[in-house]
């Protein structure tokens, strides 16, 4: 008997053993070209939970007792290269190993990259609307509606979500780029050198991320490291017709050498005449270099360098009267001097980027990378400072017919006068550049009344962080890192050009002609010179302490991760004029007092796998972020003054997607809501309506804080692979962005004196009005189209060619409204009192928000590669907008005459509005073409 039980239980034991023995799939991934090891490539069993991506030496392993048994399919991916289906037979108890498994570069596809790359970059060159979409944050995704999104939508000032690009991060080896004073990136700072630009690893939303704890609109960093790049060169040229003519670049990466040295160079150069808008001439030259050193298995050290100074001529929002009679491509800041076209305003930015970034494999399974950055240099824009004679501006209002028109019983004299100012306007209608000099040529001193300025912010910021990843098993791993950035930033007006004068006194000509019109009472009424500084001059300092930590967790058929983030954020103002409208101790000379600011957050999400094929994702995030330097201070050109009541901003939201994925078809669709509140901004504009009368002027900074929004839609994409070479595709968003609650509201200025008798500037006009509701609930937030739709088609011949078409519809874009209208200004008198001939029905038609047109654009992308022994010619081009659409993508409510009284006066003109709203118009069809050689 004992016998028996022995011999049983060895029985039992045996086939439990045999029954839980694992099934081993393993591997290298390399490249066929190179014979380099490729990391970050997806491998997945098809129609099964099981996946994972090859690590740093191309390595992956997947094993279970419950790996699917039998023929099966591993599916290999990863974004320029060909995607394989390798057959296997998995049995448990056995191993396969697919070592070497060669994967070869999909050159179309690396090809279509880097011009969609170049075209984003050309979108984001633009200085209004244009420069705040995050397309430039998606260009690293295989997402069908992300793609559709940074390429096809970006041109219309489409943010996907609502969001712009200071709600994402932008980081290069791990260090964020993001500016501390409008949270934005600045794009020119690596604009030209695409063709290093291609590894990029990007995390929609709130995902998990191994560098940052992100931000709503995701997470883009950009890997330079010269070991990274694949050995070779590439020589392009490129010609178009948006932002520049033509653009010739050259690039090689040595790749990782047997002495453990690895060095790759760029350089580029961009340039035009003039794009599409006219006048806006573009002049940019491009370097970047990385040099890594493998110290040994454990160590690395990669020096990089980008400096891509650049400078371009910009355009300017225009009023439906001048594109009626001008046209999309006008632009007033240009005119004639001599035979050449000058544009008063000219955008300079030269930052060049340093880092040095350690790798340290701590062990097997843990890596810690330290990065050090230093980023400085200068941006300035320039612009006329016509010392207070009437604006030279070609469309300046007094110049256009609506003006000479403006009033009621007309004569026959006010037609022709308007007549003759309309066909000169279209015969010319720009600056007039002789007319400035000989103004200067006139003065009974010798001193200029017209002088060009620039706006200047120089910035020195130095970048620290640490990152942290390690795995604790195969099944959860651990990352965080440690952030510090320091940024002193000078801000001042320099005189750049005279124009023929001899110099320029440096006071207010629309103050007292008193001390309060005095730039610096320390240097009364002084005498500046090309290259001085005036007007105004301080410093902004910033220092940021952050951490985050996070946890991600990932199983058969569920992955999730959890993660926290914690930072310090401090600003401070030191005015280094003392300004006469603020003379007091402290209020415009010297230290304001400090902001600081904490800010806290925690994520989750979790992916859970139906099968292999259906997936839901979901996201959700809670967290506060410090507001920017910009909307902090007042009037930081002339005081230390903060923004009363300013807070941390902070953001809820969630996300839920269904995601489905077979050989043939691919799509998501996503859910998400988004709510942000307690956030501040600052508006800078002329009205008339800024001390409670309907006739008093001046240039004001209006200031709302406790803004609530809200971001809700859906967006959905889908491909199909109908035949090998041919594909399908469609992208689809519908979203409404509004505000939610009435904000408050006040104005602040030099022109706010309670009493002129007490030497005491207000600086605001909180004792005269206090602050007030902006009624702003339910209005749209501007931002391009809320809702998207495409169609497309993808052909890609077995011969190395291929063409795309898409055709996409866009609605539901909305001008951006004034804030000062929808407050108690708008209908009270002078007295605070309601004007005795409101009309609540009418004031409601003139407050309705404008929903602008919908349209519809076709674009067109394809390209070509020969291989040529060892190398391999082709070429990219697209044209946009191929049936020559005219469209608005955006605009805004002029607040110069904020009141109901001139609101009934200004849309009841019957030759249009003298203050009309001012409109940014898409651009017509327009070209892309790049020429390449790699080797």
């Amino acid at each position: 008997m004992k016998n028996f039980y022995l011999t049983s239980f060895f029985t039992i034991f045996c086939g439990l053993s045999i029954g839980a023995q694992k099934a081993f799939v393993k591997g290298r991934v390399v490249d066929t070209n190179s014979s380099e090891v490729i990391q970050n490539v997806n491998v997945r069993i098809q129609s099964s939970t099981y996946s994972t991506i090859t690590d740093a030496q191309g390595m992956f392993f997947i094993s279970s007792t419950d790996l699917p048994q039998g023929e099966q399919v591993l599916l290999v991916s990863k974004q320029g290269y060909l995607a394989q289906r390798v057959p296997i037979t998995i049995q448990n108890g056995t191993t396969i190993n697919l070592d070497p498994l060669l994967f070869e570069i999909d050159l179309t596809e690396i090809e279509a990259q880097i011009g969609i790359i170049s075209l984003s970059d050309n979108e984001l060159d633009q200085d209004e609307g244009t420069s705040f979409n995050i397309s430039g944050l998606l260009q690293a995704s295989k997402d069908v509606f992300l793609n559709a999104a940074a390429y096809d939508f970006s041109a219309t000032f489409f943010r996907p979500r609502g969001l712009d690009n200071a709600n994402g991060k932008v980081l290069i080896n791990g260090l964020e780029m993001n500016k501390l004073f409008n949270g934005r990136p600045q794009w020119a700072n690596w604009g030209g050198i695409n063709d290093v630009q291609r590894n990029r690893e990007f995390t929609m939303g709130l995902k998990a991320n191994d560098y940052t704890f992100g931000d709503l609109a995701g997470t883009t960093n950009m890997v330079m490291r010269a070991s990274q790049y694949r050995k070779g060169g590439r020589f392009s040229y490129a010609t178009a017709n948006k932002s520049y003519q033509g653009r010739v670049m050259g690039s090689y990466h040595s790749g990782l050498n047997l002495n453990g040295w690895a060095y790759s160079v760029l350089a580029s150069r961009r340039f035009g005449t003039e794009g599409y808008i006219d006048g806006t001439s573009y002049n940019a030259n491009s370097f970047f270099a990385s040099v890594e050193k493998k110290i040994n298995d454990e160590h690395s050290l990669n020096f990089m360098g980008i400096y891509t100074p650049n400078r371009r001529g910009k355009s300017t929002a225009i009023t439906e009267e001048v594109f009626r009679l001008k046209g999309r491509k006008y632009n007033p800041n240009w005119g004639y001097q001599n035979v050449e076209k000058r544009n008063s305003r000219i955008k300079e930015v030269v930052e060049p980027i340093i880092m040095l970034n350690h790798y340290w494999k701590v062990s097997e399974k843990s890596n810690l990378n330290t990065n050090l950055g230093y980023q400085f240099g200068k941006v300035g824009n320039t612009r006329l400072d016509y010392g207070g004679n009437r604006n030279p501006a070609g469309n300046y209002y007094q110049r256009l017919p609506s003006y000479l028109l403006r009033n009621e019983s007309l004569t026959s004299y006010d037609y022709q006068l308007a007549y003759e100012a309309e066909q000169e306007f279209i015969n010319d209608g720009q600056l007039d550049w002789n007319s400035l000099y000989q103004g200067n040529d006139n003065t009974v001193d010798g001193f200029s009344t017209y002088v060009l300025q620039e706006d200047r912010n120089d910035d020195n910021q130095l970048s620290f962080n640490t990152i942290f990843n390690t795995v604790l098993n195969e099944n959860i791993s651990l990352n965080a890192a440690i952030n510090f950035r320091d940024l002193k930033s000078e801000n001042f007006a320099e005189v750049i050009d005279l124009l023929g004068g001899e110099g320029y006194i440096d006071f207010d000509r629309f103050g007292d002609g008193g001390t309060e019109g005095q730039s610096d009472l320390l240097n009364l009424n002084r005498i500046v010179q090309e290259g001085d500084r005036y007007k105004y001059n301080y410093e902004l300092n910033a220092n940021v302490v952050s951490g985050f930590v996070q946890g991600q967790f990932k199983y058969n058929t569920i992955d999730f991760y959890v993660a926290a983030n914690v930072a310090k954020t401090k600003y401070q103002r030191t005015g280094i004029y003392k300004n006469g409208y603020f003379p007091d101790e402290g209020r415009s000379l010297g230290d304001s007092d400090e902001l600081d600011f904490t800010a806290i957050g925690v994520k989750a999400g979790v992916t859970y796998k139906l099968t292999g094929r259906h997936l839901i994702d979901l996201n959700g995030g809670y967290f506060t972020k410090a507001p920017t330097m910009r909307n902090s201070f007042a009037n930081a050109r002339q005081s230390n003054d903060l923004v009363e009541g300013i807070a941390e901003e902070s953001v809820k939201s969630v996300d839920i997607s269904y995601i489905y994925r077979s050989p043939i078809v691919k799509a998501r669709l996503t859910g998400y809501y988004a709510g942000l509140d307690d956030a501040s901004d600052i508006g800078f504009f002329f009205t008339q309506n800024a001390l409670g009368n309907d006739d008093n002027t001046a240039f004001v900074q209006e200031i709302v804080t406790g803004i609530s929004k809200r971001n809700a839609g859906v967006e959905l994409g889908i491909e199909a692979q109908v035949l090998p070479t041919f594909k399908l595709k469609a992208a689809a968003t519908i979203g409404q962005n509004v505000y939610t609650n009435k904000p408050e509201l006040y104005l602040a200025g030099d022109d706010f004196d309670l009493d002129p008798n007490d030497g005491f500037v207000e600086g605001n006009d909180l004792f005269r009005k206090g602050k007030r509701e902006a009624s702003l609930e339910n209005h749209h937030v501007s931002g391009g189209p809320e809702r998207a739709y495409q169609i497309g088609i993808e052909y890609r011949d077995p011969n190395f060619w291929w063409v795309g078409v898409t055709t996409n519809y866009f609605s539901n874009a909305y001008v951006d409204v004034s804030n000062l209208r929808r407050t108690s200004d708008f209908y009270t008198d002078i007295d605070g009192l309601p004007y005795n001939d409101y009309d609540e029905e009418v004031a409601r038609g003139l407050l309705k928000q404008e929903q602008l047109d919908d349209y519809f654009l076709v674009n067109v992308i394809g390209g070509k590669s020969w291989r040529v022994k060892r190398y391999y010619v082709g070429f990219f081009a697209s044209i946009n907008n191929v049936l020559d659409q005219k469209y608005k993508t955006g605009g805004f409510e002029d607040s110069r005459r904020a009141s109901y009284r001139q609101q009934v006066e200004e849309q009841g003109r019957e030759n249009g509005p003298v203050f009309g709203s001012r409109y940014f118009f898409g651009s017509g069809a327009t070209y892309y073409l790049n020429i390449y050689v790699r080797f």
